[in-house]
């Protein structure tokens, strides 16, 4: 079984895909960290990225195309991105769909304390990212990344630990541990 997992920035997904990935033996691929790369092949910041994807859609394609020939050709997979849940829907890919989220005060604390930066600038950065990917995902795709009526599950990180997330999900999908922690 297909695995997505999507949410906004600081919400817990990777933490979430990482610990299910340890109790399925599932592979996890990252959009984002494929994103990073493009931009670090490109020599631009994360933020300057976004931009440049908001008059290229090129760049959202090329990542996504990534995202779905790795869907398309493994059926035991993590897919850990914003738009993994949508692609895969669009394109007919079955999968279990996971959208994780969480208040914008905790997402900023996480990311704060994860990448030792400013809680200004990191929520400065968030909406940032968040407004760009917003505008990129209507204009190319014609959603609205906020709607979460494709999901099978949505679950609030806030006050929930990632292990307890990752048995609620695994239930709701009908998933037996490969594996155990």
């Amino acid at each position: 079984m297909r695995l997505t997992i999507g949410g906004p920035p600081g919400s817990g997904k990777t933490t979430l895909a990482k610990i299910l990935s340890e109790k399925t033996g599932m592979d996890i691929v990252y959009a984002g960290e494929i994103f990073r790369k493009m931009a670090e092949e490109r020599g631009v910041s994360l933020e300057e990225f976004g931009k440049m994807a908001e008059n290229e859609d090129s760049i959202d394609r090329e990542l996504d195309e990534r995202m779905l020939k790795i869907a398309r050709e493994r059926d035991e997979i993590i897919l850990d991105g914003r738009l993994t849940g949508y692609i895969t829907k669009k394109h007919g890919i079955p999968a279990f769909r996971i959208y994780v989220t969480a208040e914008l005060p905790v997402r900023i604390r996480r990311i704060a304390g994860r990448e030792n930066k400013d809680e200004k600038t990191v929520e400065r950065e968030i909406l940032a990212r968040e407004e760009s990917e917003y505008r990129r995902y209507m204009k190319y795709y014609g959603f609205e990344i906020r709607d979460t009526s494709i999901y099978d599950i949505v679950i609030e990180s806030d006050n929930m630990s990632p292990e307890s997330m990752a048995e609620k999900i695994l239930h709701r999908a009908g998933i037996v541990h490969a594996h155990k922690i």
